[in-house]
């Protein structure tokens, strides 16, 4: 008999305002699950805040602040710092926003919170666009993709720019824990947050979030979508601790892109050679990624630099 490695208590009621097959929901109970009851979370304005708390109501069953949109990294370093104050130890304070609210217009308060070593866990659901808002393009929009904001008519063939690599800007600042996780792979999800929970100090998760109207792809395809994304090498799943880096899901051979792009409408106008650009990017990142792996093997074990409590004590020097 399998032994499950997931909690089974839910923090998430089952009634909620998530669009069919949403992937944010499924993040936000996976977060929970691997977190507990003990547990404070803090919700800018995204997607979640009318999924989850619509006045007078509540999707889940810890406690939540609802702060500005720019405003998470603060708002947990503030809450972090209150807790302190008041001597509660044994709770989590935990930032969850989008990414428009954490790559684009939330990123100086992100990097005050890395920097000011605040203990807390923030997590980034990625549905790459504002989706709350109509489906604009953001910094973590992938190229090619339709947008309202980044159409495909005429010239005009979706986002031009790249996604932008939020992942190497936090750990620029040298967080003590920081991943990717993915809803389609539950038991690498929980197991990732099981140990942020453990740590003290500032920590990271990139969660992979797929949306159906977004996306353009029928609600019952979200779970193969984001596997898609991992096994294609375009979502890898990895976790960097003490600035080592180890890659959580490997694979002999990744899946072509053309597999993953093939099931999204927001993708249905690329043709042949873009494709094949887009292959040859993901290819050559894979592989960056694991000579990344090996190298950083090689390496000492980075001095702890967090601290226990809130954002208001002087921060210790990094070592090195």
């Amino acid at each position: 008999m399998a032994k499950l490695t997931i909690p089974p208590e839910e923090l998430m009621f089952a009634g909620h305002a998530a669009c069919p097959g949403c992937a944010a929901a499924l993040a936000m109970r996976l977060v929970l699950k691997g977190l507990g009851p003990r547990t404070i979370v803090a919700l800018p304005a995204c997607c979640w805040t009318v999924i989850g708390t619509p006045f007078p109501t509540t999707a889940l069953r810890v406690n939540v602040l609802d702060n500005a949109f720019e405003a998470t990294g603060a708002s947990i370093s503030g809450l972090r710092a209150a807790a302190d104050a008041l001597g509660i130890r044994d709770v989590q304070i935990v930032g969850f926003a989008g990414d428009g609210g954490t790559a684009d217009i939330g990123l100086q308060s992100l990097s005050g919170m890395l920097e000011r070593r605040t203990n807390a866990i923030y997590v980034m659901y990625d549905n790459e666009a504002y989706m709350n808002t109509g489906v604009q393009r953001s910094g973590e929009t992938p190229a090619g993709a339709w947008t309202t904001t980044t159409p495909v008519r005429g010239r005009a063939r979706g986002k031009p720019e790249p996604k932008k690599d939020l992942m190497r800007i936090v750990l620029a600042h040298h967080p003590v824990y920081a991943a990717t996780v993915n809803p389609s792979f539950p038991e690498d999800f929980v197991a990732k947050v099981e140990r942020a929970r453990g740590l003290t100090g500032p920590r990271f998760l990139h969660a992979l979030t797929p949306c159906p109207p977004g996306w353009k792809f029928d609600s019952a395809e979200t779970i193969r979508i984001g596997a898609l994304a991992t096994e294609t090498g375009l979502f890898p799943l990895y976790e960097v601790e003490a600035d080592r880096l180890r890659i959580t899901r490997r694979f002999s051979r990744l899946k072509p892109v053309r597999d993953y792009f093939d099931r999204q409408g927001r993708f249905a106008h690329l043709d042949e050679a873009e494709i094949e650009r887009l292959q040859r990017e993901v290819t050559a990142g894979w592989e960056r990624l694991l000579r990344e792996e090996s190298a950083s093997s090689d390496r000492p074990r980075s001095a702890e630099v967090s601290r226990p409590t809130g954002a208001d004590a002087t921060p210790p020097v990094p070592a090195g």
